[in-house]
């Protein structure tokens, strides 16, 4: 909707993640290449964690599409909401398995001819579970159980637990130690810092078509700096911020937007509510402005005005 406004080919702060607005810190690298090393050497079962909307679906993602390449064959599960059955019979299915009623016997015996088929052609194979601090109980111990589908040598299938940070907790109980005892590595993704968070922001104005030296004329330091106090450093945050910034921008016809306004969209997400705040919100609003909320920018949108026209 502002694209056009802000000269850029795209919306830069979609929170879908897709793995063309990859931001590469040294720790998401660090991770990719820990999770591809584990899987191409046959490493058997490795885990993810980070808190919520640090980028684990988009580093899977990256992950997938660097082994979709490479005759790696994926099965990708993001529901962890399953019996032991109904995730057996996803796991073949999504490995092009015949999958619909059969037992749970039928169902490894195929499953483990297919991993055994594939070893001795020297393929990969690998599960990767999205979403896996909701897996309840019964289908963890599933998860290890499929761990012990080896051969003398190595494990057949290649096993990527990614989830939030609840799941390490999980792992490290009495109740999962065997579970937790087959973990060969484990990769954390951690919010972004101040700077880190300037050049995510820069980059996806960038890719979404804005030339490099335009970026910190649309959004200074100090602006980002209010969005990263707002977000944490949460990826999915600032997207969400930064994209609600562009849009208020957009309805007044600025082609700045100032610290202000992202106190205010933080104010409107309820961002602010239990942070210590060492900032005084609205302290530099324009007393001819007035704070909107989503639906009202939107309508507005209709009729666009001229700069300072509220």
């Amino acid at each position: 909707m502002y694209a056009n406004f802000y000269k850029l080919k795209r919306n830069p702060f979609e929170i879908t993640p897709d793995p063309y607005f990859l931001f590469s810190t040294t720790k998401y690298k660090e991770s990719l290449a820990a999770l591809y090393y584990c899987v191409r050497e046959q490493k058997g079962f490795v885990v993810l964690t980070g808190e919520a909307g640090t980028g684990k679906t988009l580093l899977i993602r990256c992950l997938l599409q660097i082994l979709n390449g490479e005759d790696v064959a994926t099965a990708y599960i993001f529901n962890g909401r399953l019996s032991a059955l109904e995730f057996l019979h996803y796991v073949t299915s999504d490995l092009g398995l015949a999958a619909s009623d059969k037992t749970k016997g039928d169902t490894l015996q195929e499953l483990n001819r297919f991993l055994l088929e594939r070893y001795r052609k020297k393929l990969t194979t690998v599960l990767i579970v999205d979403e896996a601090h909701l897996l309840p109980t019964e289908i963890l111990e599933e998860i290890r159980l499929l761990t012990n589908l080896e051969t003398a040598e190595q494990k057949l299938l290649q096993i990527v637990l990614a989830g939030q940070s609840e799941l390490s907790d999980r792992l490290d109980s009495h109740e999962l130690r065997q579970l937790k005892q087959r973990i060969a590595l484990r990769a954390y993704l951690e919010p972004l810092e101040l700077q880190a968070t300037n050049g995510y922001i820069r980059r996806r104005l960038q890719l979404a078509g804005a030339p490099a030296d335009s970026t910190s004329d649309l959004l200074a330091d100090d602006t980002i700096a209010r969005i990263h106090h707002f977000s944490g450093g949460i990826p999915r945050l600032i997207n969400t911020i930064s994209d609600n910034a562009l849009l208020t921008g957009f309805a007044r016809q600025l082609k700045r937007i100032p610290p202000d306004i992202i106190d205010e969209v933080a104010t409107e997400l309820r961002l602010n509510v239990g942070r210590p705040e060492s900032f005084s919100i609205f302290e530099t609003s324009n007393s001819a402005q007035e704070t909107l909320t989503l639906g009202q920018r939107l309508l507005r949108l209709r009729h666009p005005v001229q700069r300072n026209g509220f």
